[in-house]
């Protein structure tokens, strides 16, 4: 299983998305809490409305509770413009979490530092000028790579 992971996520229409694409993929989607919408939103609904009743998601009131969490990831993957390694050079294994930081602000300096350099990935960007993907292309990106190297 591969677990897709958001942190704070801002926008619901991106984590409607990202839904939707762990409920095609079978992946669990794990949302971590303050969340910058009500998970009622009608905008959420309405960009993964069909799929999430299918949906395996877990809710966890903070990053310290995600953590403790039972049916979380063996290893995680912190995605983020701040890593000098590409996502291209890792090797994704059974249980990994894909972790992704909110729209806005990404994830807070003390999540990169837990990370390290060794757990921290990049998309490749080809203009320096533009500041980064957007969340749910993010995640659609990684999740097929590394379902890619688990399936084969």
């Amino acid at each position: 299983m591969l677990h897709i992971i958001l942190f704070q996520p801002d926008i619901p229409q991106n984590t409607g998305n990202v839904g939707r694409l762990c409920a095609v993929t079978r992946s669990r989607l794990h949302l971590i809490y303050p969340l910058g919408f009500s998970i009622s939103d009608r905008h959420l609904k309405r960009s993964g409305m069909d799929y999430w009743h299918s949906l395996d998601v877990r809710h966890h009131k903070c990053w310290e509770a995600f953590r403790a969490s039972a049916d979380g990831p063996s290893r995680l993957w912190l995605f983020t413009t701040r890593a000098a390694r590409c996502y291209w050079d890792a090797a994704f294994a059974d249980d990994d979490g894909l972790l992704f930081g909110k729209e806005t602000a990404g994830c807070p300096d003390w999540l990169h530092a837990w990370a390290g350099d060794e757990r921290r990935l990049a998309i490749p960007q080809f203009d320096p000028k533009l500041r980064s993907l957007n969340l749910s292309t993010s995640v659609g990106i990684a999740a097929y790579e590394a379902l890619r190297q688990l399936r084969g």
